[in-house]
């Protein structure tokens, strides 16, 4: 059962959003190569345009579904819960260790309810949680691109039930906590200022050159946040995984997310009712 699918317009909108992103986090790579200053500015100034953009987008994935009939209020309430539940579990993960706890409810959600739901789950959830905690800056709208990129990829994955499905959402799990970290590191590296040479971002170098040099940054710089996020991920699913699925799976039954709203006509009355 999906709570938000992806049929034509809704996955045309949000294939404009993960493009909208990847610019977002790689045009720094690509401006050098044009003559531009990448490194001589920072988020500051792009961030908000593509905090408001991703909004946008988000909203007009639910819009379309909402005009195709595909959501209702039973999807958007559920989109709320989840998003909230997040949030308030975000205060709670190690923030200096890089481990975290948003990715037990992602994950599994983006598995059950479907990758749509994954992806508008994973940008809420990161603003939500940015809300409570006042964590409002330029990163805010990278963190919600990785974390929907991340709800959305468990909405992909292969079929499997039991423990296979258990081993399967935890070695995502893993790879996604290492990939989100690689991601956030593109969307400030360019910008890092005091690198030593060999890691440093370079203005006008060839692109291979700056990829080398990203992947030396994660590697030597970021292994001791990406890690624990990591093993964390594939530890609390191996933990927590099989409830939150069947809690999730449950919700999903009740809700009848895919089944179809029809309205018809009140039987008329007869006999004794109509005097």
């Amino acid at each position: 059962m999906t709570a938000l699918r992806l049929p034509g317009r809704s996955a045309l909108v949000l294939g404009l959003a993960s493009a909208v992103g990847l610019i977002g986090f790689g045009w720094p790579l690509f401006a050098s190569r044009l003559g531009g200053s990448s490194a001589d500015g920072s988020h500051a100034t792009d961030a908000p345009w593509l905090f408001v953009a991703l909004l946008a987008l988000i909203c007009l994935v639910v819009l379309a579904e909402l005009s195709d009939g595909r959501i209702d209020a039973k999807a958007m309430a559920a989109l709320g819960v989840l998003a909230g539940c997040g949030a308030a579990l975000r205060p709670l993960s190690g923030g200096e260790t890089g481990f975290t706890f948003i990715f037990l409810l992602l994950i599994p959600a983006g598995r059950v309810l479907g990758r749509g739901f994954g992806f508008a789950l994973g940008a809420l959830t990161m603003l939500a949680s940015a809300l409570l905690t006042a964590g409002v800056g330029p990163w805010l709208p990278f963190e919600m691109l990785g974390a929907a990129w991340v709800g959305f990829g468990a909405g992909c994955l292969p079929r499997a039930s039991g423990r296979r499905e258990l081993v399967m959402l935890a070695v995502y799990g893993a790879a996604a906590g290492l990939l989100y970290g690689l991601m956030l590191n593109l969307s400030f590296w360019p910008f890092a200022r005091y690198l030593a040479p060999q890691i440093s971002f370079v203005p006008g170098g060839s692109l291979s050159s700056n990829l080398w040099h990203w992947l030396r940054f994660d590697v030597t710089t970021s292994l001791g946040f990406d890690v624990p996020r990591a093993v964390g991920n594939a530890v609390l699913i191996v933990v927590f995984g099989r409830p939150v699925l069947a809690a999730l799976r449950r919700v999903a039954r009740r809700a009848a997310f895919d089944a179809p709203v029809e309205f018809t006509a009140p039987a008329p009355l007869r006999g004794p009712a109509l005097r």
